[in-house]
């Protein structure tokens, strides 16, 4: 027998299996990567969502706070209101006490003086209590009429001011940390032909 006979015949190597697999594998490999990268796609909108509604929720609770905050404020401020309309009352009635005793009568009347020094200490003290609480006088003479603040009782003719400017104060208003307590009772300045402004005050106001 000759040497090439007796020589092993090479096995053949079937590849037709190999190169049917190769596709499908791959097209698995990029399959599998499409769903993870829906995934993370998916995940990332999710936590965007749930950041956003945790900003909203934190800006709603600072808000809150910040209201409830303010109220405890203004409660605090103006919880006293009703007291302090009972004692500007009183502010009047010292003020009407002291306007009530004549000059000459303090420089006569020894008795009377001494009254009068100690109606005007407590007005004093009285008035520094209001400024501690944030109470705050009007007396807006020679001031334009404001509505929210003055109430008008009359109007007078011939004063030389401009229509609407306050020339008498009847009783003066007051104010807390700002917010109207009692508006000031005035008389205003009436428009004429010959007088500055012109403008018609409605005494109604």
């Amino acid at each position: 027998m000759s040497e090439e006979q007796n020589k092993p015949a090479e096995a053949e190597v079937d590849t037709t299996e190999t190169a049917d697999q190769a596709p499908e594998g791959t097209a698995q490999t990029a399959g599998a990567a499409g769903d993870a990268g829906d995934r993370v796609a998916k995940l990332e909108a999710e936590v965007a969502g749930l950041k956003d509604q945790l900003l909203r929720q934190m800006a709603e609770v600072e808000n809150t706070r910040r209201r409830a905050q303010r109220d405890r404020e203004d409660a605090s401020k103006y919880a006293v209101s009703s007291f302090a309309k009972e004692l500007v009352t009183v502010a009047d009635n010292l003020r009407r006490a002291l306007e009530a005793v004549p000059a000459e009568g303090r420089e006569k009347d020894e008795m009377l003086k001494g009254l009068a020094v100690g109606v005007e200490a407590t007005e004093r003290q009285l008035f520094a209590a209001f400024d501690r609480a944030g109470i705050k006088k009007i007396d807006p003479t020679g001031e334009l009429f404001d509505p929210n603040f003055h109430q008008v009782m009359f109007e007078i003719e011939h004063t030389g001011k401009p229509a609407g400017t306050v020339v008498q104060v009847l009783q003066p208003g007051y104010t807390i940390h700002g917010r109207l307590l009692r508006e000031a009772m005035v008389g205003v300045a009436k428009g004429g032909p010959n007088e500055a402004g012109g403008q018609h005050v409605d005494t109604k106001a």
